[in-house]
């Protein structure tokens, strides 16, 4: 895992620890453009993973509701960013990971609807670093704002994933984030739904000089889920994803 770099009041500083036994896989997703899909796919991609080893999915998006209310767990028991804001210096990952709510055998860290407000950058890096060592994965849902400014942790993360929709919209997108999805980050697009303008996928991946790691399926079951509060629990979404994590398994080894 890289450490970050950058001015500490603008972005999250890793931790310089030098890697152990424990250390978590860190995957980020983050959308081409507004609704791409990021958080849904960031939610499948931690259940998948928990089924294999202990995990958080942990909500980075700076104007977010919380991801917890896509979940349906708003009404759930557990803390929040905004409980975090004192927990900097050593902290304790296995704390940190009992006190979440749970999706599942997911744990989840959510921004609160009810205090919005992003967590400052010191509080993030701490924190999530600590996860690190306490599980064995963790997923990002990264804020694409603060991709675009350089403000993220995408070059922490041992991969990135980009939600791809077909479409203009998506390819600038996209674009403007391009210069903080090089070096040394293993960046690869999902590409997902039908292309309104024709946009084939390897013209996408050709346009954004990305490769393609997946292709998602249309499945209505994804919205119907949705509308409900939750992600489901099968049909052709979750199939694609459980191929993605293997895939990602593979490559990362």
């Amino acid at each position: 895992m890289t450490p970050l770099t950058g001015a500490p009041s603008a972005s999250p500083t890793w931790p310089s620890v030098a890697p152990g036994p424990r250390r978590a896989l860190v995957v980020g997703v983050v959308a081409g453009r507004g609704g791409g899909g990021a958080s849904t796919l960031a939610a499948a991609l931690a259940r998948q993973l928990a089924r294999r080893t202990a995990t958080a999915l942990v909500d980075l998006d700076r104007a977010s509701g919380g991801i917890d209310v896509l979940l349906g767990l708003e009404g759930a028991d557990g803390v929040r960013w905004p409980d975090l804001a004192d927990a900097r210096g050593e902290v304790s990952g296995a704390d940190v990971l009992a006190l979440l709510p749970r999706w599942g055998s997911c744990a989840v860290l959510s921004a609160d609807r009810a205090r919005p407000g992003p967590p400052e950058p010191a509080v993030v890096a701490d924190v999530l670093h600590a996860l690190t060592l306490a599980t064995g994965a963790l997923v990002l849902d990264l804020d694409r704002a603060a991709v675009v400014a350089g403000e993220s942790l995408v070059e922490a993360c041992d991969a990135v994933l980009v939600v791809a929709p077909r479409d203009l919209r998506t390819v600038a997108g996209i674009l403007a984030m391009r210069p903080h999805l090089g070096d040394g980050v293993a960046a690869s697009l999902v590409v997902r739904g039908p292309a309104p303008g024709g946009l084939g996928t390897a013209e996408l991946a050709e346009a954004v000089d990305l490769p393609v790691l997946a292709r998602l399926p249309t499945d209505r079951r994804v919205l119907a889920a949705l509308e409900r509060g939750g992600v489901p629990t099968g049909g052709r979404t979750t199939r694609a994803v459980a191929r993605i994590v293997a895939t990602l398994e593979r490559s990362l080894r």
